[in-house]
């Protein structure tokens, strides 16, 4: 299987990415990292070949105003040739630390503008609507009028591609029905698989499949004496396994484990370089 993926046709990148969102914090509300800790880890990445990132305006610690989006262009620009950021709109910071729904066309715009602005660029190469929390996507609510929005920005020029995240196979026809959807990003791992036949689905159309939380994001435990097997048998650990398995589920999975330690960082790049065998695969079916 490739270790390369054509994002909405047109953009090559290396399968095994990286997530922005431990940078400013370990966790989505824990305090502040240091920022030359988080600018060291993403040059490492791109030292490693690292040409995904995923990010967020929301990303940040707000005791400290230390920024994922901050430090990415602090750390990396002028970005290199092929480098490709991905970002998402919709959530944003309420001063509990929570997050709130932007879901009007000005409101749309004002962040994809806030992305612009804090990364450096004049177009973003991705754009993902997020709706919803973390409870399940909310089935039955409508993408269309907030997808057209983006898709208006996107004819602009100030979006190369338009993804969605946490979302169902209703949400992505309705989209797909607006304009070409590039990327899915939704809550998936070794563990949890329940949205194995949206990724068939985006599988079909080629689009990116692209898990968040892909070693579990805190929520989730990837133990288990098959997954320890399998690792003994490569001499790797437990989540570059999961890694592995991400990858080799479908050839338009993309990875983006996030972590803000450069050794972490270096494990879960090398996990890109796992070929697991059929034997593998058999004794991780049905993890979850």
């Amino acid at each position: 299987m490739s270790n390369d993926f054509r994002l909405g046709g047109d953009l090559v990148i290396n399968r095994m990415g990286f997530g922005a969102m431990r940078l400013p914090t370990n966790s989505f509300l824990g305090p502040a990292r240091d920022p030359e800790t988080g600018r060291a880890v993403l040059r490492r990445a791109v030292e490693l070949g690292v040409d995904h990132i995923d990010t967020a305006a929301f990303y940040a610690s707000d005791d400290h105003g230390v920024r994922a989006n901050d430090l990415i262009r602090q750390a990396l620009h002028p970005y290199p040739d092929g480098l490709v950021i991905a970002t998402k709109v919709g959530p944003v910071r309420t001063p509990d630390g929570g997050l709130e729904a932007i879901t009007d066309p000005a409101g749309l715009r004002a962040l994809v503008e806030e992305n612009l602005e804090t990364l450096g660029v004049d177009r973003l190469d991705l754009v993902y609507l997020r709706i919803g929390g973390m409870a399940p996507p909310p089935r039955g609510e409508s993408v269309a009028a907030r997808f057209e929005a983006l898709a208006a920005l996107r004819e602009e020029g100030l979006i190369r591609h338009l993804g969605l995240s946490h979302i169902d196979a209703g949400h992505l026809a309705e989209a797909r029905a607006v304009a070409p959807v590039a990327a899915v990003q939704n809550h998936f791992h070794a563990a949890r698989r329940d949205d194995v036949e949206l990724l068939r689905a985006c599988e079909e159309a080629g689009i990116a499949f692209v898990p968040y939380f892909p070693l579990g994001g805190g929520l989730d435990a990837l133990t288990g004496d098959r997954l320890a097997e399998v690792a003994a048998r490569h001499g790797a650990t437990v989540p570059q396994i999961a890694l592995a398995w991400l990858l080799a589920a479908s050839p338009v999975t993309l990875a983006i484990p996030g972590t803000g330690s450069v050794a972490h960082l270096e494990e879960n790049v090398a996990a890109g370089r796992i070929t697991l065998t059929e034997k593998d695969l058999a004794d991780l079916t049905d993890l979850g």
